[in-house]
């Protein structure tokens, strides 16, 4: 993890020397020849995929790493060189980008490191702690695909996760307005974040439940200027199910108290 952190961070810097960021079209290379400076030389990666060097003419370098790249090098220069000693780093990423968009983390634009995986990526972005992982989801070749940020992330649910292409479009909103406020007779106060399919029992259940104190047929779901009362313990004993509604980001629940 920490190696993959550290290549990471080299590629957004603009360096990049590893055995696992793969070279693209347009990338800028610096290929250096110990001890034979007349072969070394910094060259960008053509269209057609290759790069021209002194002494190795034409050398196919996209599709591989910087490591297969100097192994290749070492091979053809050998022929010119007793046992050259071949490093290729690149200088340049102009290729494999993804970019991060929505608000819930800084926006950016990131090197892709070959055999990253989703779940890699996220515990690259720093906190997530305003991200809305319910919403999030990923683009690619304009079509949404089918992912789910927060069984993978908060659930461990790793059926989820996915190997990352160039050009994907990471969407992560803010959970900023996506929230749910449950307050009063509850053992934990708290905010959850809002999902798809979540009722008011559900929201109650997470925040502890009912204490001691809670009146549960005297529960008031605020909905902007709207008050809804629900009877939850009529809902518990088998009675009025509809008053378990389905709740709306920046729904606040607020949980009565009885007398004894």
């Amino acid at each position: 993890m920490l190696v993959g952190v550290l290549v990471l961070l080299l590629a957004m810097a603009g360096i990049v020397s590893g055995n696992e960021y793969v070279i693209g079209e347009g990338d800028g290379l610096r290929v250096s020849v110990w001890g034979v400076p007349d072969l070394s030389s910094d060259v960008v990666v053509r269209p057609d995929g290759k790069i021209t060097l002194p002494a190795a003419g034409d050398v196919m370098a996209a599709g591989r790493t910087p490591a297969v790249l100097s192994q290749e090098l070492t091979r053809v220069l050998s022929r010119y060189v007793q046992k050259p000693i071949v490093t290729v780093t690149v200088i340049q990423i102009t290729n494999n980008k993804i970019y991060v968009s929505g608000g819930g983390v800084p926006a950016r634009i990131v090197p892709l490191v070959g055999g990253t995986t989703l779940f890699k990526f996220l515990t690259q972005l720093g906190s997530l702690e305003n991200a809305d992982l319910t919403r999030s989801y990923i683009m690619r070749d304009g079509k949404k695909l089918d992912t789910d940020f927060h069984a993978l992330f908060a659930q461990g649910d790793f059926s989820r996760d996915v190997e990352l292409k160039a050009e994907d479009i990471l969407f992560i909103p803010t959970n900023e307005n996506n929230k749910i406020y449950v307050v009063g007779a509850v053992k934990e106060p708290k905010y959850i974040f809002y999902r798809e399919g979540i009722k008011v029992l559900d929201a109650i259940f997470e925040s502890g439940g009912f204490n001691i104190f809670a009146k549960e047929n005297n529960v008031t779901v605020l909905r902007g200027d709207d008050r809804i009362r629900v009877r939850l313990k009529d809902v518990m004993k088998g009675k009025r199910s509809e008053d378990n509604i389905l709740l709306q980001p920046g729904d606040h629940v607020f949980v009565g108290e009885g007398i004894f």
